[in-house]
């Protein structure tokens, strides 16, 4: 089954409860479990908007994930504003279902001022338009997956990820901890810059 950019969005669309509950929907890709993923990013929304100030874009957050979520109801997302500052904003968010807590989320925000800039340096790798995408490496490779397995490996996704380095989802030996890849939305994310925040998160 197809999963598209626009589902994605769909599901950051939080349905407000009362003052500081939210209730996201789910979207099963296949596991029989809710992606963890979806929980933290409706969590990061939901913790959005408590706030006020437009001026406020997450700088940090720290997600705990509890106990598997229930494809079948419903996440319930309680808010807590520990903090609204002048410059900063802080949020804990918990994620219910059957009354028990499955996802914590911590997160701040920061107004947008001066300040001190750092990152690192961008590596010297190929771009991304001659590389292959994980969902055709897996694709050529399908015959080697259990039926079971290949329609949720090789369906259609909202995100395509391009390794750099040459990679073989069915080799066994081990590879570095680390890989570089490309990341792109799979059509148009939109303007909005919490989903942008949430996608990536």
């Amino acid at each position: 089954m197809a999963y598209s950019i626009q589902d994605l969005v769909a599901l950051l669309e939080l349905e407000p409860l009362e003052r500081n509950i939210y209730r996201g929907l789910n979207r099963d890709i296949g596991t029989g479990r809710i992606f963890g993923g979806q929980v933290l990013a409706q969590a990061l929304v939901a913790a959005r908007r408590t706030i006020d100030e437009e001026d406020r874009t997450v700088h940090s957050l720290h997600g705990y994930f509890i106990l598997a979520g229930d494809l079948d109801i419903p996440v319930v997302y309680f808010v807590d504003r520990l903090r609204d500052g002048r410059s900063y904003t802080t949020r804990r968010v918990t994620a219910i279902q059957h009354g028990r807590a499955i996802f914590n989320l911590a997160a701040s925000f920061h107004r947008e001022e001066p300040g001190i800039s750092h990152q690192t340096d961008m590596p010297e790798v190929p771009g991304p338009e001659g590389l292959a995408s994980e969902l055709d490496i897996v694709r050529d490779k399908q015959d080697r997956l259990p039926d079971h397995l290949r329609g949720l490996l090789t369906q259609d996704r909202p995100l395509e990820f391009r390794p750099v380095e040459e990679w073989d989802p069915f080799d066994p030996t081990p590879g570095p901890a680390t890989r570089r890849t490309w990341i792109k939305t799979v059509g148009t994310l939109g303007d909005e810059p919490l989903h942008h925040q949430a996608v990536l998160a």
